[in-house]
């Protein structure tokens, strides 16, 4: 099984190796049509002069070719703002479109063909590398973890941590240098939605593939526990279907592409003038769109957490909380579970959530009043600078980027407004809590080691203390590495979900 497992880490090897490879292919050629039919008329007589310097040249790869065209275009938009010529300013994403539109080569040719030996490799030897696991006795596997490089903020964690950093900035501000990777997925576009392939199909396809992947090996690594199977069942399907096939469907039949588990606060811009208008103006599937989106956060998250804690979100259905659950998995245990942490935890999520909810506020009463202006600050700026700040760097950059080096949890931990708003009703209104038997308890450290959170579960197992937190999501890991049976996720009346027990069955002089 040993063979095996090292094959199928040579075949991953080969194929991200190759996926990585795949940047250089393809040459590029802007022509007089790509310009014509890619470029606004109004921006013809302008942008479309500035580029005759490119026309007809060909360029080895994609970055070249991109990076001649950004300084064409923000050379143009340099002498408008020199000038004060603000109307002129071109705003427009011309930059991505332009240069797939400009490709050609074996990427453009034969996509299907290098998907198998960059996504397929990599796939099949992923699934390679984690099915000998299942040889081994049922039960928690954490060997070594604290002495290997990758998951141990070693180099191959700086590594991975420095690629998923790099990966999220071009995904979200420069995704003209990832066209080639798009060419890749533009037969799987086509066939779910009818067209090429964007940065966010791209993004979609990637994701869904590292839950699906990462959650066959939670399945063989937790197949001990009934609920950890069903729970990673659960977020597999989420992200696979409701978060990636649907809304491609929902784009093919055109109607609005929507995320029917995506829920405000963290779909921020649910209520942006474009997104209602879209709404609006699509229907009835529209109006219904609309109306659920309202109902989940008013109404769904109250309810659902009064009777499950946040746990039925933010570890079974949720699409940031799937990808911690898998592909983060390996890194939970890099959690901080210092005092200092929670203390920084608690102001900076909550504030978030209060800055997510005045920008809403600025963004419906601009919609509905037609007056950008909100007293002196302009609510374009503010939802730019959430977007920028928050649904950007915060949430993409950090929160997955940030995996090898702080732990899994550390956009929902710190940053997520919608697990601030699902805590707050945890902590105050709901029947959730894990109990604890501090008679069993002997101390081992392995429930606080994995908490993804930063919870000290050993603190409250120690004191026999039932834990009710607003930051715990409930993905029962402490539970499922605990040797002795101390925890418990359970249900229980308000009043008597903070238990201690008698001191007697804790063993310890509590007067001391």
């Amino acid at each position: 099984m040993k063979i095996l497992s090292r094959f199928g880490l040579i075949l991953f090897l080969a194929g991200f190796g190759l996926w990585l490879y795949s940047l250089t292919l393809n040459e590029f050629t802007l022509t007089p049509a790509i310009v014509q039919q890619s470029i606004k008329p109004e921006h013809q007589s302008t942008l479309g002069t500035r580029l005759q310097t490119m026309l007809n040249k060909t360029y080895s790869n994609g970055w070249a070719f991109s990076y001649a065209f950004d300084n064409e275009l923000n050379g143009l938009n340099s002498e408008y703002k020199a000038a004060q010529q603000w109307d002129k300013v071109i705003y427009d994403e011309y930059s991505f479109a332009i240069t797939k539109a400009a490709a050609k080569g074996p990427l453009k040719e034969n996509p299907s063909l290098w998907f198998f030996l960059t996504f397929g490799l990599a796939i099949l030897g992923a699934l390679l590398y984690i099915l000998p696991q299942l040889r081994l006795l049922p039960g928690i596997k954490n060997n070594q973890i604290f002495q290997q490089s990758s998951t141990a903020r070693g180099a191959l964690g700086w590594m991975v941590g420095t690629f998923l950093i790099g990966f999220y900035i071009l995904l979200y501000y420069f995704p003209q240098y990832l066209v080639n990777w798009t060419l890749l997925v533009d037969p799987l576009s086509k066939a779910l939605n009818g067209g090429e392939a964007s940065r966010w199909f791209l993004y979609g396809f990637l994701y869904t593939i590292c839950v699906m992947v990462m959650g066959i090996r939670m399945l063989i690594k937790y197949r001990h526990s009934s609920y950890q199977q069903v729970r990673t069942l659960s977020v597999m399907f989420f992200q696979t279907a409701v978060a990636f096939i649907i809304p491609e469907i929902l784009v093919s039949l055109n109607k609005p592409y929507y995320d029917f588990k995506n829920i405000w606060p963290l779909d921020y811009d649910f209520f942006f003038d474009y997104n209602l208008n879209s709404l609006v103006q699509s229907g009835g599937l529209g109006i219904f769109m609309l109306v659920w989106g309202i109902i989940l956060f008013l109404i769904g998250v109250p309810v659902m957490t009064y009777f499950f804690g946040k746990r039925w979100y933010c570890s079974w259905v949720c699409g940031c909380g799937g990808l911690a659950e898998t592909l983060g998995d390996p890194y939970r245990q890099l959690s901080d579970k210092t005092l200092k942490s929670w203390k920084i935890e608690r102001y900076i999520v909550h504030g978030v959530l209060v800055f997510a909810v005045l920008m809403t506020a600025m963004v419906l009463y601009t919609y509905f009043t037609g007056s950008s202006n909100v007293l002196f600050i302009d609510s374009y700026s503010v939802r730019s600078a959430y977007g920028f700040w928050i649904g950007g760097i915060f949430a993409g950059v950090v929160g997955t980027g940030f995996y090898p080096l702080m732990g899994n949890r550390v956009w929902c931990r710190f940053g997520c407004p919608l697990a601030a708003y699902l805590g707050l009703w945890q902590r105050k209104k709901s029947r959730f809590r894990i109990t604890t038997n501090g008679g069993q308890c002997i101390s081992c450290g392995n429930c606080s080691t994995y908490c993804e959170m930063g919870i000290d579960v050993r603190a409250y197992a120690q004191r026999g203390q039932d834990i009710v937190r607003s930051s715990c999501v409930g993905c029962g890991i402490c539970s499922a590495v605990c040797p002795r049976g101390v925890l418990n996720l359970e249900n229980a009346s308000e009043g008597s979900r903070v238990m201690v027990a008698p001191e007697v069955m804790l063993g310890n002089d509590m007067k001391r």
